[in-house]
């Protein structure tokens, strides 16, 4: 069985899966924490976990059977209460329904005692804050998006209005361009038609005069 099954083992006697998956976490986390700590927790009928410390020892390895030295070092043992082991050597027999008939534990049963209950406290104010954190995270992940969409929208705008005046804007100096271009043709039109009749009077005297000229 792993942790799973064990959830759905237990989901319908503490109402859900979720409520079973939430049962089994702080009180496997409340151990460990309290076994690091250096506390004993013995659950009566149950069985004892605590912290054993080993000495620097030397080994052999069993492949080349060659002497290794090995630090000193802690490791956490579980002891089976009697209860337990009553159960699982077969002198006493399992109920077929309901629950393992188990001693109930006595008030200050965990060795840990008030360490225990320190540990399920921190593990759920951790819980707490590592779902405000999420929600804080999840609101800034939001925000952003949303700025980030507002600006999109707002430089599109201001792109839109630049072409916009742009296309006015163009026209209309072309239009002034030739309005200017046509208003200084026109003066010099009007100058060098000036200029050919006095060019035509000219030549006429000049005709008159030789004629005269020829009958004296």
């Amino acid at each position: 069985m792993n942790k799973a099954q064990l959830v759905e083992a237990i989901a319908d006697k503490v109402g859900g899966r979720q409520q079973a998956a939430e049962a089994v976490d702080a009180v496997l986390d409340a151990i460990v924490r309290a076994v690091v700590g250096g506390d004993r927790v013995s659950v009566t009928g149950f069985g004892s976990f605590e912290k054993v410390d080993r000495p620097a020892r030397y080994a052999r390895n069993p492949q080349t059977g060659e002497r290794v030295r090995v630090k000193k070092t802690s490791v956490p043992r579980f002891r089976a209460g009697q209860g337990f082991k009553d159960l699982v050597s077969g002198s006493k027999k399992l109920p077929r329904g309901g629950e393992v008939s188990v001693k109930k534990a006595p008030k200050g049963s965990l060795s840990g005692g008030a360490s225990t209950r320190t540990a399920v406290k921190k593990a759920a104010a951790k819980k707490v804050a590592a779902k405000k954190v999420a929600a804080k995270k999840a609101t800034a992940k939001k925000t952003t998006a949303a700025k980030k969409t507002t600006a999109k929208k707002t430089t599109a705008k201001k792109t839109t209005a630049k072409k916009a005046t742009a296309k006015k804007a163009t026209p209309a100096k072309k239009t002034t361009a030739k309005k200017a271009a046509a208003k200084k043709t026109a003066p010099a039109k009007k100058a060098t038609a000036k200029k050919a009749p006095a060019k035509k009077a000219t030549a006429r005297k000049t005709t008159a005069k030789r004629a005269a000229a020829r009958k004296k």
